[in-house]
């Protein structure tokens, strides 16, 4: 059931919304005149009616001749998150025609925020951005959530309106404009979206109908009512959201926000019938549009094809490789970080997907995950900073402030070097200075309280010391704004030619580019030092990471022939000490070759 308000031309628009258990539901048209028009109900609860109206009218719901509410489905809310909802027409100049996307085993991912990406704060201000991104290497941009939230300051995971497209960045016609410009330019547009819970202000969705139940709790209170009474309603309000993002906006890819906080034990889960729906828009417009899933749980079957049980996700997130990455670079070991450390976890993570694959985890007290080896590596993501990774520390301080200039780089090799998806996060390509910090600007005050409180309880529990930042301060939102001029100067400047040149390297090797598990193989040497074997036909690539705070002497067998030293992040070059290896090893016939290592380092060796 197509719902929401869709302008038809000639002045009509065709209103549909869900509410089962109301007895009347009217239209009221607020402007630019006032006037009720009563909506008819079928037998399974739309009201529906074609009234006149053109676009920029502005209207709510009157539910039983009592309340008025802002329109569910909205798709703009120029007032913000209580006021009038607000016809809209769809037209849009597109002109990306050619555009036919980029395969998902391609895409180097680029995740950002619209509000502080660039001091504007726009769609507008991030399209001429877009050539910096591509000369890097980025082919795709990952944009954190834009459903209308409270105000103008929030990561968007507040969103009360999934439809609306938030007004601080520039609505409906900006966020098109900018895709326009991506497919126009060769970058394909990811999408973050939230169907696991809505935010608390402005959230009227239970006006409407039973979109919660009480029978399942997530970290945001009550969880959407995905598998009980008139859950038919709910799941049909998500599968149109998902739609709408591909049908009217072009986007490529949808990345599921915490897919392990939506509950429904039904017999077709709610994560299926959105893949199931979103492959029969494939087949309508004739490309691929992909669904990318947040899940802690380790769980295959996110990923793994109907045929099989599976939901038929595209690909999800690997949070391991974050978490056995970032405690070897840093040596935290507070909350979930303390199963992870030693050098055997990164390099399960490599080869297995998944540290925790029905493995016993200390943090849980239980056993976790399941072994996803029938997965192909493109079906998962992975990072060493994202924005919750970033933002839900107490200072928000990123890598940059916490590992030395070599541990960057080896940070970045070990990402952009595997045999993922990799997704760099705004700014640490060139090695931001700016915190990113978690900030609100709701306007309630007693929820604002509420979240205060929150955070502190947060990071109490992470055993995290000092003041926890104000969210609601527009300070912290501000002090969270990216410094694009950093990147042209010193250290800055070469860390991001370094991440370029991995991107190359990435797409232009074989052995690199071809992703396939029967093509890996991992072995840890050592302590401290992974080393990374991949091949595809003639193509081969020796990658060794050392992790260590000392130089380390090893011996590797190579195979006849010339293997050129392709990246060596101690190169002077790459402000490194200065290494000793060879530009190229020529072997007469396999032999053993010692090694000479830098510490925290990353070395790639290629022939064929």
């Amino acid at each position: 059931m197509q719902i929401g308000s869709y302008y038809q031309g000639d002045r009509q628009c065709k209103f549909t919304v869900w509410a089962p258990l109301r007895q009347q539901v009217d239209v009221h048209l607020v402007a630019p005149e006032d006037k009720i028009i009563p909506l008819e109900q079928d037998e399974n609860g739309y009201w529906q009616g074609t009234i006149e109206a053109e676009p920029g009218a502005l209207y709510f719901y009157r539910l039983d001749g009592e309340v008025e509410r802002p329109d569910p489905v909205s798709v703009s809310q120029p007032q913000g998150v209580h006021g009038a909802s607000e016809v809209v027409s769809q037209q849009f100049q597109w002109m990306d025609q050619q555009w036919q996307g980029i395969p998902l085993e391609d895409y180097v991912i680029y995740e950002l925020h619209v509000g502080t990406f660039t001091p504007e704060g726009t769609f507008d201000a991030i399209i001429p951005r877009i050539p910096e991104l591509l000369e890097l290497g980025v082919n795709a941009i990952e944009i954190m959530p834009i459903a209308q939230f409270p105000g103008s300051r929030n990561w968007g995971y507040d969103g009360v309106y999934p439809f609306a497209t938030q007004q601080s960045y520039g609505g409906i016609e900006g966020f098109k404009r900018l895709v326009n410009a991506c497919h126009q330019q060769g970058m394909a547009v990811v999408l973050d979206v939230v169907y696991n819970h809505l935010g608390p202000e402005g959230n009227y969705m239970s006006n409407y109908g039973p979109y919660f139940t009480d029978r399942y709790k997530t970290p945001w209170g009550s969880a959407l009512n995905f598998d009980g009474e008139y859950s038919f309603g709910v799941r049909n309000y998500f599968i149109e959201n998902a739609l709408y993002w591909f049908r009217h906006f072009h986007v490529d890819a949808l990345r599921l926000d915490a897919v392990h906080a939506i509950y429904d034990f039904g017999a077709k889960h709610i994560l299926q019938e959105i893949a199931e729906a979103t492959a029969a828009l494939d087949a309508e417009i004739g490309r691929k549009f992909y669904l990318i899933a947040e899940s802690d749980l380790n769980d295959p079957r996110t990923i793994r094809s109907p045929e099989v049980g599976g939901y038929g996700m595209d690909a999800q997130w690997s949070d391991d490789f974050h978490h056995a990455l970032r405690t070897l670079l840093t040596k935290e070991q507070h909350g979930y970080y303390g199963d992870y450390g030693e050098v055997k976890h990164l390099a399960k993570a490599y080869s297995d997907s998944f540290v925790y694959a029905w493995d016993y985890s200390p943090f849980r007290k239980r056993y976790h995950g399941s072994l996803p080896l029938d997965c192909p590596p493109q079906q998962f993501v992975i990072c060493s900073q994202n924005h919750d990774q970033v933002g839900n520390r107490l200072m928000g301080d990123r890598l940059t402030e916490l590992l030395s200039f070599d541990a960057l780089k080896l940070a970045a090799g070990a990402v952009l070097l595997s045999p993922y998806i990799p997704m760099l996060f705004m700014g640490e390509e060139y090695g931001e200075e700016a915190p990113f910090m978690y900030f609100i600007s709701h306007t309630d005050p007693d929820l604002v309280a509420a979240v205060r409180q929150g955070r502190k309880e947060e990071f109490a529990a992470f055993h995290a010391e000092g003041e926890a930042i104000d969210p609601q301060a527009e300070e912290t939102f501000q002090r969270s704004t990216l410094h694009w001029d950093l990147k042209h100067e010193g250290k800055h400047k070469t860390l991001w030619q370094f991440y370029q040149k991995l991107i190359q390297l990435r797409k232009q090797i074989p052995a690199l580019k071809h992703k396939d598990r029967n093509g890996l193989k991992v072995d840890v040497i050592g302590e401290q030092v992974i080393l990374l074997q991949r091949w595809h036909e003639a193509s081969k690539a020796f990658c060794l990471l050392n992790f260590g705070t000392e130089p380390i002497e090893t011996k590797l067998t190579f195979d006849a022939g010339t293997w050129k030293k392709l990246l060596d992040s101690s190169d002077a070059q790459w402000a490194g000490a200065g290494s000793d290896l060879e530009d190229a090893l020529a072997i007469e016939s396999e032999a053993q070759q010692a090694l000479k290592l830098l510490p925290q380092s990353v070395v790639l060796y290629a022939k064929g």
